[in-house]
């Protein structure tokens, strides 16, 4: 049986199980979920790529949903991972790559994306045609939505129909705000009615009826909501069970089907684990396990400060930070200060705009010699004390080395042990 739907069985069976969706491009981050999941025995580990990330015309990362299978699986070779083991979904994918173009134009567009990814191999697609193009009203209306949402789906069962393997999983609707993040100050956060839930499903279930997708429709597995998690730049909205008590008891009685929760990143333990035994059972995180990496980077360059001659360091947050100044166009919408308190959100808002320049050619180059520097001469224990303890503790336990990037992996590793930890709690026990 599909890994995904035998999760989903699970759980509707009353085991609080759920999955991590890591939505990352970065080879750390991949590396180190890897690496985690085998440590812990997990029997699946997903993957996503959003629309704007990964796509036919290679998105931010350059990369193709072909592109990234390889990327993806390349990894796990080299770390000795079995790739069948690794489920891939494409996240939001719709026409918000488009939206300057007129509906037509980027529907268009987002049909040959969706066809592209289950062709690769992806299997677990998120239908979003929330977002309006050119000319379109906005909001959009929700039928309008669902309609491009079966269209949607009636491409990747096309695909899938050449393609063959193991069918694909669908995930319908989405959340407020926008993909990523809140770009401004959160006020107001309303978590979605349990009638609105309900009538999204109804919806897109009579339209894939009407349509003749009834067999693709029995493998919907999870509706996008808001279950009240959100962070912005500087702040985080912890989930609090109580409010989204009617939500979660609406999913209860409908077959198959649980929630998806996006920006579930910095959410405490307790909270993800709420979140899962609340039928939030997909757990999404891509800025806070980059987060952590740029933590990671950042300690390792403190420690070349303290422990590499000045005439020899890469200083890689120097370098990162004069990138990002002179290429403003990841940031400039979403950072509105100046000066210190720029720098500031450049370097630690938890909206982590800063993922988007790890590719750079001249900041790779400087985090490749920094690691370089601290493998020629590694660095005492007192400094990693100082500068990563988690990491240290992983190291005085086995768990990692004094290699910088085994450094970075473990402390990328402390945030996946919530995720971990929320969805198999029960089964460690």
């Amino acid at each position: 049986m599909h890994a995904l739907l035998d999760l989903i069985a699970r759980h509707k069976q009353g085991k609080p199980v759920g999955v991590t969706s890591v939505c990352s491009a970065h080879p750390i981050v991949i590396e180190a979920t890897l690496r985690h999941a085998a440590e812990n025995a997990a029997p699946l580990v997903l993957f996503e790529a959003t629309c704007n990330q990964v796509n036919q015309e290679g998105g931010y990362t350059g990369m193709t949903p072909a592109d990234f299978v390889a990327f993806v699986h390349g990894i796990a070779e080299r770390v000795g991972f079995d790739t069948a083991r690794i489920a891939l979904g494409g996240d939001h994918l719709g026409p918000n790559p488009w939206t300057a173009l007129d509906a037509g134009a980027a529907m268009d567009k987002a049909e040959v994306m969706v066809a592209a990814y289950v062709a690769a191999g992806f299997r677990k697609i998120h239908l979003d045609c929330s977002m309006a193009c050119a000319g379109d009203p906005s909001p959009l209306p929700e039928s309008e939505i669902v309609r491009r949402a079966v269209r949607l789906c009636r491409a990747a069962e096309t695909a899938y129909a050449t393609a063959g393997g193991e069918s694909p999983v669908y995930v319908i609707g989405t959340e407020v705000p926008v993909p990523g993040g809140a770009t401004e100050a959160i006020n107001g956060l309303e978590t979605t009615t349990p009638t609105a839930a309900r009538a999204t499903i109804e919806a897109h279930r009579d339209a894939f009826h009407a349509a003749g997708l009834q067999d693709a429709w029995e493998r919907v597995i999870a509706s996008v909501v808001q279950p009240g998690v959100e962070f912005d730049h500087h702040e985080v909205v912890d989930y609090v069970p109580e409010k989204a008590r009617a939500l979660s008891d609406a999913i209860v009685p409908l077959p198959g089907m649980v929630y998806e929760a996006h920006s579930t990143d910095y959410q405490t333990r307790e909270a993800l684990q709420a979140l899962v035994r609340d039928h939030f059972a997909i757990l999404k995180v891509g800025p806070g396990l980059t987060f952590a990496l740029r933590e990671a980077l950042w300690a390792l360059d403190a420690i070349e400060r303290d422990w590499i001659a000045p005439d020899a360091r890469a200083r890689l947050r120097e370098v990162a930070i004069r990138r990002m100044h002179e290429h403003p166009q990841h940031w400039r919408r979403y950072y509105h200060g100046d000066g210190h308190a720029l720098d500031i959100d450049l370097q630690y808002s938890l909206s982590d705009r800063i993922r988007y320049y790890w590719p750079d050619p001249v900041i790779e180059e400087a985090r490749t010699r920094l690691f370089a520097n601290l493998r020629n001469t590694p660095p005492p224990l007192p400094l990693v004390s100082q500068h990563l303890p988690h990491a240290l503790h992983a190291l005085r336990h086995g768990r990692a080395t004094l290699d910088p990037q085994s450094l970075a992996m473990a402390h990328v590793s402390d945030v996946l042990d919530d995720y971990h930890h929320a969805s198999h709690s029960h089964e460690d026990a």
